[in-house]
C-alpha cells in the first residue's frame, strides 16, 4: 500500500469494533492525546513519487510538498501517472505492521489526503473510496471537510485541522486520522478488512 497525497465515525457495526477503541473513544481528550502518541512512534518519512504526479501538480524539489497549477505540464502518460484525476502517491509502500504520517495542511481550501493500495485505478474516474482502494479524508471549498466512504460522512471540524495525522494499523485493519494541532482530535476511523488486498 502506498501513502497518497491525496466527530468519530465506523464502517463497520459497533460489535465489530475493537473494545480499546470504544474506551479511547470514551474516554475524552486525555485517552486521544495518549493515542496520539503512542501511535507517532510508528511515524515514516514520506517522499513523493514524481513518476504518479498528475501532470497538474508540482512537487517540491525534496517531494515533500505539492502544489496544484491552472496549466498541465507536458509528461509522459506512464501507467503510474495519474489523469485526469489530480493525485500523487508516496514513494514508500508498506503491506504489513503499523506507520503513521502527517500532512501540514494549514491556508489550504482544498486537499485529499490518506492511503491508497498499490493496485489502484490510475485512469479515468477514480471513486475514491475503500471498496476502490483509497481511504481518505477531504476538505473541499474551505470549510466541507469529508471521509470518503461509500457514502461520503459529513465531518464536523470547526476550525479546520492544521496538520493531519494518518494511521495504518494493519493488525487491527484499521486507518485512523487525527488532528495533530487541537490535543489529539479523532478526525475520523475507517475499520476493515482490506488491507491485505493487492
Amino acid at each position: 500500500m502506498s501513502v497518497s497525497i491525496c466527530q468519530v465515525g465506523y464502517q463497520t457495526p459497533p460489535s465489530q469494533v475493537p473494545l480499546g477503541l470504544v474506551q479511547l473513544v470514551a474516554g475524552g481528550k486525555k485517552l486521544f492525546a495518549a493515542e496520539l502518541k503512542r501511535v507517532q512512534q510508528y511515524a515514516v518519512d514520506v517522499t513523493l513519487d514524481p513518476d504518479t504526479a498528475h501532470p497538474a501538480l508540482i512537487l517540491s524539489d525534496d517531494g515533500k510538498q505539492v502544489y496544484h497549477i491552472d496549466v498541465r505540464k507536458n509528461l509522459p502518460d506512464n501507467p503510474e501517472r495519474f489523469s485526469p484525476c489530480p493525485c500523487v502517491l508516496g514513494e514508500q509502500s508498506s503491506s504489513s505492521g503499523r506507520f503513521y504520517f502527517e500532512v501540514q495542511v494549514k491556508g489550504k481550501t482544498d486537499w485529499t489526503l490518506g492511503v491508497a493500495r498499490d493496485s489502484i485505478k490510475r485512469k479515468g474516474v477514480i471513486p475514491l473510496r475503500p471498496q476502490d482502494g483509497f481511504w481518505t479524508v477531504i476538505l473541499k471549498n474551505g470549510n466541507e471537510y469529508k471521509a470518503c466512504t461509500e457514502y461520503s460522512v459529513p465531518l464536523c471540524l470547526h476550525p479546520g485541522p492544521e496538520k493531519v495525522g494518518v494511521f495504518v494499523d494493519y493488525e487491527e485493519g484499521l486507518v485512523s486520522f487525527y488532528d495533530v494541532g487541537a490535543a489529539a482530535l479523532f478526525i475520523y476511523l475507517f475499520f476493515s478488512f482490506f488491507l491485505g488486498g493487492g
